[in-house]
């Protein structure tokens, strides 16, 4: 039998916040994400310096291929992380798992940035920097999905796309942050200083904003949906098996629309940079710099396409994105090899249609899925394509542009990545607007299952 839902909880759901609760609850729902993201732009900005300061001296090439390899091992942990983290939040609340996993994560990157290199303490170097990757993963397979479903069940129902787009500009503001830190430690500081130790700056800036985001989520109550949830005591006991037996044919749809973001994000803002330097010559100063710009842009229109998802739909502004990068792809990266000026045009089209993805989907693979499930599916559809499709970017585009010769190779890789994405888009209902709370959350049985 279903349960009604309450007068008590009905009134909790469609009590609007005032805004200085909205401000925090943002605050809240980003900085994590801001951190996290700084920590990653710095490590991929700095892969080559990072490389010959712990791997042993020697092929330039087998030491960037071993940064990005220890690169795509902390993404191939994330799934057990949002296998922990994401039911956890189901079972226990937003709050406490936000801030959990920010603390994890700011702990591991403050001892990156103290580690001694390969030359003071020989191989226990790359050993521990894999060592603290891999719980900087496990820590991050908790942070998107419990940052999104606090987003999006303390936004106001019609303004839900503007109020999850900003889980986004927090990512943004961390690769902009990064890459303008990065910018200045390369005309700042010599070769030898960065080396020697400019590289852990980065890392040592991002512990103490952790603490700063760690005192914010604190501080904030749980979101409505959840507090209905626990009024009605209708949490789940079991919300893994739960979302497999009910909701498995939503997981693979917002995996598909996982992937068409996550490689265009790794692809533009992680390995551009890398792809600039060592395949087109470009100075690194000039990769940050558009690197630098293609945020900045992000930064003004993912607000702008979250809030247009709410005038008119998840589905005109997800699909319009992916049919582009479908179309654009491969003319982006002919272009760049044209010289500098080509670069930064397919770069910043690129950046464009990226901000049209990121300004959507998630708020869109937020309300696909119940509330009683909705952090564990989350969690696990992100960090499994994360894992598949996202760590591995650097690292198999270094791989296939040595194969083949051709610096073209990340076009054709774009497109199978919007197809992927378009086909789940095609598949899924329109839900602007919708109420996140169904009756199947309040259902007794279903909290028996």
């Amino acid at each position: 039998m279903t349960a009604p839902e309450s007068a008590p909880a009905r009134e909790l759901i469609e009590t609007t916040a005032d805004p200085a609760t909205l401000r925090r609850s943002v605050a809240a729902g980003a900085v994590g994400v801001f951190v996290h993201w700084f920590d990653w732009a710095a490590y991929a900005y700095l892969a080559s310096t990072i490389a010959s300061v712990f791997f042993p001296a020697g092929d330039a090439t087998a030491g960037l291929l071993a940064v990005f390899g220890v690169f795509a091992v902390s993404f191939g942990i994330r799934p057990v992380g949002a296998l922990v983290f994401g039911p956890l939040g189901d079972r226990i609340g937003r709050k406490r798992t936000l801030s959990l996993v920010i603390f994890l994560m700011s702990g591991a990157t403050l001892v990156i940035g103290l580690l001694p290199g390969y030359s003071t303490i020989g191989i226990a170097a790359p050993l521990l920097l894999v060592l603290l990757r891999l719980l900087q993963g496990f820590a991050a397979g908790g942070e998107f999905g419990s940052a999104a479903s606090f987003l999006a069940e303390h936004a106001p129902r019609r303004r839900r796309g503007f109020g999850v787009s900003w889980l986004e500009v927090g990512s943004l503001l961390g690769f902009l942050a990064g890459s303008f830190v990065f910018f200045l430690l390369s005309v700042g500081l010599s070769e030898e200083q960065l080396t020697s130790w400019g590289w852990r700056i980065p890392f040592l800036i991002a512990a103490p904003l952790g603490v700063v985001g760690f005192i914010i989520r604190n501080k904030i109550e749980d979101t409505p949906e959840y507090r209905a949830l626990e009024e009605a005591d209708t949490v789940p006991s079991r919300p893994v098996r739960e979302l497999l037996r009910n909701n498995a044919k939503q997981l693979l749809q917002v995996a598909g629309l996982m992937t068409m973001m996550h490689v265009p994000f790794y692809a533009i803002l992680t390995y551009l940079v890398t792809y600039e330097t060592d395949h087109l010559g470009h100075a690194s100063g000039d990769a940050a710099l558009l690197s630098t710009a293609i945020s900045l842009i992000g930064l003004v229109l993912v607000p702008v396409f979250g809030r247009l998802s709410d005038r008119i739909g998840r589905r005109p502004v997800l699909i319009g994105a992916g049919v582009a990068l479908f179309v654009l792809s491969t003319p982006a990266y002919l272009a760049m090899r044209t010289g500098l000026v080509g670069t930064w045009i397919g770069g910043l089209a690129l950046g464009v249609v990226l901000s049209a993805i990121l300004g959507t989907y998630a708020v869109w693979s937020a309300e696909i899925f119940p509330t009683r499930v909705r952090q564990g599916g989350l969690s696990i559809a992100y960090n499994i394509t994360a894992a598949l499709f996202a760590g591995t970017v650097p690292y198999l585009m270094t791989v296939l542009i040595a194969a083949t010769g051709s610096t073209l190779v990340p076009g054709p890789y774009l497109m199978v990545a919007a197809a992927v994405g378009l086909i789940a888009a095609f598949t899924l209902p329109e839900t602007a607007g919708n109420p996140l709370l169904r009756p199947e959350d309040l259902s007794s049985e279903r909290s028996e299952t």
